[in-house]
């Protein structure tokens, strides 16, 4: 199939295998993915525009970084002189995916380039980008589990005592 000067957006989601508000959502949160707009207003992609795309759906869904996180890698990526995909894109209309991706992934990790020195330099307070020490989580993930644990005794009562009457 001959390549194509540009891409309508529902082509580009059937291409990348996303849902159009998923893209325009994407759009609002990176700087480096606004694609030109026709005489009529709909959005147009080049495949550049795609390339970069494909990276953002690499880093959010199958690397896992967060919104915050694959900004920033996608930044440095473009300043340092290109976008380092993990598998080219297939732009042939014959691998047209079977089911889309939602807007949110089963897991949202932490940035992947965080290092052990930088947490250990935090302990005891969050650093500029938010990061909050270990020890504090793990406070307040025993606590959100002695609540829960509480809630369901209660649940299990409530439950004991309705089916008495």
């Amino acid at each position: 199939m001959a390549k194509k000067l540009y891409y309508k957006i529902g082509e580009a989601c059937k291409i990348l295998d996303i849902q159009p508000y998923v893209l325009r959502y994407w759009e609002t949160e990176f700087t480096s993915l606004s694609p030109s707009k026709s005489k009529s207003g709909q959005r147009t992609y080049t495949e550049e525009d795609l390339k970069v795309i494909g990276r953002i759906k690499e880093l959010l869904y199958e690397e896992g970084f967060t919104i915050a996180g694959a900004k920033k890698r996608l930044e440095g990526e473009l300043e340092g002189g290109g976008l380092k995909p993990l598998r080219p894109l297939d732009l042939s209309s014959k691998s047209a995916p079977k089911k889309a991706v939602t807007a949110k992934p089963e897991k949202t990790p932490a940035e992947p380039e965080k290092t052990v020195k930088t947490k250990q330099k935090t302990e005891g307070r969050a650093s500029k980008d938010g990061e909050v020490d270990s020890a504090k989580v793990k406070e307040l993930e025993a606590g959100i589990n002695a609540a829960l644990s509480q809630a369901q005794e209660i649940l299990a009562l409530l439950d004991t005592g309705t089916k008495k009457r």
